[in-house]
């Protein structure tokens, strides 16, 4: 709690410290013009990186692993995308470092390294990836498909049925 406190009170004073000193070194207008720029090229670098991982994410879905490198990525990709929409240079610096690739794939593995993924199979690190879900030794199988229940012990009736209204 006393982090998030500091964290919204001292980024700002740096953001606004900054912002005065680049506009006095350069003037207002041409500050005011870099912020923006700086948005636009951010929302579409965010756009191509977010279809990127988003593309990466199917791929990996459809080979029946769990995608979650490209979802946490997906995750530093919003918090980079609400910076570079936030006014400032600082803000704009940390958001454009959350839009590379390779700087993206650090803070990913340093926030997957933090946490465990459940799943109905039990549970995993993500340091298990990428097969989260699978036993090397099993044979592959979809994460996302149900297991087929094992076979019931007991009496078996067999029979057959029809429906009176169908006559």
């Amino acid at each position: 709690m006393p982090f998030l406190f500091l964290l919204f009170i001292i980024i700002p004073i740096i953001e606004i410290t900054v912002l005065i000193n680049v506009g006095q070194a350069i003037g207002t207008w041409y500050t005011v013009g870099l912020v923006l720029l700086s948005a636009f090229i951010g929302v579409n670098m965010l756009r191509y990186q977010g279809i990127s991982t988003l593309s990466r994410a199917q791929q990996r879905m459809n080979a029946g692993e769990m995608p979650g490198q490209e979802m946490v990525e997906g995750l530093v990709l919003a918090v980079g995308g609400a910076l570079l929409i936030t006014p400032g240079f600082v803000t704009d610096v940390i958001g454009f470092c959350c839009l590379i690739p390779f700087t993206r794939q650090a803070f990913a593995k340093m926030v997957m390294s933090r946490f465990t993924v459940v799943s109905m199979g039990g549970q995993q690190t993500f340091k298990d990836e990428p097969d989260v879900f699978h036993d090397p030794q099993q044979k592959r199988q979809s994460p996302f498909k149900k297991e087929t229940p094992p076979p019931r012990q007991g009496d078996v009736i067999d029979g057959e049925y029809r429906r009176e209204d169908d006559d």
